[in-house]
């Protein structure tokens, strides 16, 4: 007869709990089975895993196999590592997720308002004066570079200052 280390499905819908059980291979998943070594419960944060190290490592003794998934629950308890190697590992303490701080909400900066530019010039103003500032700036067909190496070559060099 074939042994089998298995989690055996318990708790109502949708809300699973598992116990695990050592089982003959050819039993159904919830059926018959020859002795409950822990439990697993996969809704709590992190999930809890409860193995009796004695129990498991008598029947692995015995020749029982795991499941692929009660074999990643056995080595999170440290129980197969034991088994492998034969030396006990340290236990691991496994802190609390921190919780995750609510994101600051974004400041809105409250609209300022601009004051209104008038488009003709005050009467005391010369009329060249606000015509200069009313002008937008006409794009050139030049590129901005080509447009500003005629002023660099124009520009003497600056002597290097001694400190």
């Amino acid at each position: 007869m074939s042994v089998r280390i298995r989690l055996r499905r318990m708790g109502a819908k949708k809300k699973p709990f598992y116990r695990v059980v050592v089982a003959d291979s050819r039993s159904p998943r919830d059926g018959r089975f020859l002795d409950t070594i822990g439990t697993y419960d996969p809704r709590t944060e992190p999930a809890a895993v409860r193995i009796d190290r004695e129990k498991t490592l008598r029947w692995l003794e015995e020749g029982a196999l795991p499941t692929d998934s009660a074999r990643s629950l056995l080595s999170q308890a440290g129980i197969w590592q034991e088994y492998k190697t034969g030396v006990r590992p340290e236990p691991r303490v496994e802190e609390p997720a921190p919780k995750k701080a609510a994101k600051p909400e974004p400041a809105v900066e409250a609209p300022v308002a601009e004051a209104p530019v008038a488009d003709e010039p005050a009467g005391d103003a010369p009329a060249e004066a606000a015509s200069e500032v009313a002008a937008p700036e006409t794009p050139s067909s030049e590129p901005p570079e080509a447009a500003e190496a005629p002023e660099a070559a124009e520009a003497p060099a600056e002597e290097p200052r001694e400190e």
